[in-house]
């Protein structure tokens, strides 16, 4: 009556079907999971100076090197549909030629599995903090978050910002 591949393909295709479901019966499971979580940031040493950035250009810009203390336990993160986590520390200021700058000074992917306990202590950036410009000096108001994207194994891929902010100046003198 039926063939072996008619046989086969509906069984496959039944296979598929119910697979789909439970996956999204699972993405259903931890859609309203609150993915929030404290942190606590201190900057322990701060300095600016004025270079040329001879990557783009000649011109003379800031660069600002800070050293800071990271606490944040992420564990609480981590459930059955969360693969990775992609965590970075940015810096938010302000300058008079642009009202919002975003620098990104710090990054690291965390595995399932890994220790997702940051307790970093005396750590330096791992990126430059260049500013277009000379906005870095004196600047009252530098704000260091930690944001994290979530990398599920089923669903949509949120960016969350972590609860807490730590905020620094410049000094007003450059650092030789």
């Amino acid at each position: 009556m039926h063939s072996l591949l008619s046989r086969g393909n509906s069984v496959l295709a039944y296979t598929l079907s119910v697979l789909v479901t439970l996956t999204f019966a699972c993405f259903l499971s931890t859609i309203l999971v609150d993915y929030r979580t404290g942190t606590e940031m201190q900057t322990l040493k701060i300095e600016v100076k004025n270079l040329p950035e001879y990557g783009v250009s000649k011109k003379i810009n800031d660069l600002g090197h800070i050293t800071f203390n990271l606490d944040a336990d992420l564990t609480s993160l981590f459930n059955w549909n969360v693969k990775q986590l992609f965590v970075y520390m940015t810096a938010e200021y302000e300058t008079p030629t642009n009202a919002l700058n975003q620098v990104i000074l710090w990054d690291k992917i965390i595995l399932r599995g890994e220790n997702s306990n940051l307790r970093l202590k005396n750590m330096r950036t791992k990126y430059y903090f260049w500013d277009d410009g000379n906005g870095l000096r004196g600047n009252k108001n530098v704000t260091l978050t930690l944001s994290y994207n979530i990398i599920p194994n089923v669903g949509r891929l949120p960016i969350v910002g972590a609860i807490g902010s730590h905020t620094f100046s410049f000094p007003s003198q450059y650092t030789r």
